[in-house]
């Protein structure tokens, strides 16, 4: 029998997990396929979508990494948008003939959300296929509150410079990835050579520096400091990634690369120093913090 999870799964957090694991475990269950969307829903609606935290080749990779046997990608048009929840599910039902489908309890699908569990389980006695509520997953974040894993948290949580929480939520380090490209090279002269990463519409935590672990495509890892913002000290406007790894050679040529920055604390916020002597020494504290 196959089963059918339903979600945008943005970052594929412990809430989307858990719904692959609650189909997982289910003895009459041969295959569970992730249905997802090329674009998420809110592209096509007033104010358009969130940042995102998963590019889909990621997602997928993350959900196969869960244990979902297939992802079925639709293509999101005003059309599929305007189905009425009932309409919905008997159109999957005829393309993927499930027997079981996993939610969470606040599940909502259809024209204006207006579909829920509910409509799932009065659809399911009719078409025969059966309706599974998983539990909700609650997490402890830093400072001991207890929250819901969602997608819309984390993004919250990254936006606030909160990466440490968010990898909470998220059950792993929130990542960039991305080729390194050619900055202004400051950093080469300042002593500390850095890595310019475009982040490919993946979204930046806040502005400032944090403590990362670095990752090639050939499997190398390093530690480093990234910096985040417009560098106040510079006067520059635009917003860029820089990574400076630690322990490696300045001669490490990686651009044109693809680099996987994995965000792991916070160690301050974005600051305009008063001459290039004040903003070296504030580096070298921060890279004596990543390194310790």
């Amino acid at each position: 029998m196959d089963a059918v999870l339903i979600g945008n799964f943005d970052g594929v957090h412990l809430g989307h997990q858990a719904l692959v694991h609650a189909a997982r475990q289910e003895a009459d269950v041969e295959s569970v396929i992730a249905v997802t969307f090329d674009v998420h829903p809110k592209t096509l609606l007033r104010g358009g979508a969130p940042p995102l935290l998963t590019l889909p080749a990621e997602r997928s990779r993350l959900l196969h990494a869960s244990g979902a046997t297939r992802i079925e990608s639709l293509r999101l048009d005003d059309g599929l948008l305007a189905r009425s929840p009932e309409d919905f599910i008997e159109w999957l039902h005829r393309r993927i003939p499930f027997g079981l489908i996993v939610e969470g309890a606040d599940f909502r699908f259809g024209r204006a959300r207006s579909g829920d569990v509910h409509t799932l389980q009065t659809v399911g006695a009719r078409l025969g296929f059966r309706t599974l509520v998983a539990e909700q997953v609650e997490v402890s974040l830093c400072d001991g509150n207890i929250v819901a894993a969602r997608s819309s948290l984390v993004r919250w949580l990254i936006e606030l410079g909160r990466v440490a929480d968010a990898a909470r939520v998220l059950g792993r380090p929130h990542a960039v990835e991305g080729p390194v490209v050619r900055g202004a090279q400051r950093g080469r002269g300042l002593g500390f050579p850095t890595a310019n990463v475009d982040p490919c519409g993946i979204m930046l935590p806040a502005d400032g520096v944090y403590a990362v672990e670095v990752t090639s495509a050939d499997g190398d890892v390093w530690r480093g400091a990234a910096s985040i913002g417009s560098n106040p000290t510079f006067g520059q406007q635009s917003r860029t990634l820089e990574v400076h790894i630690l322990g490696v050679a300045p001669s490490l040529d990686l651009y044109g690369k693809t680099i996987r920055v994995h965000f792991l604390r916070w160690i301050r916020g974005m600051v305009r120093f008063d001459s290039v002597d004040d903003l070296v020494e504030q580096m070298t504290r921060d890279c004596e913090k990543v390194g310790a």
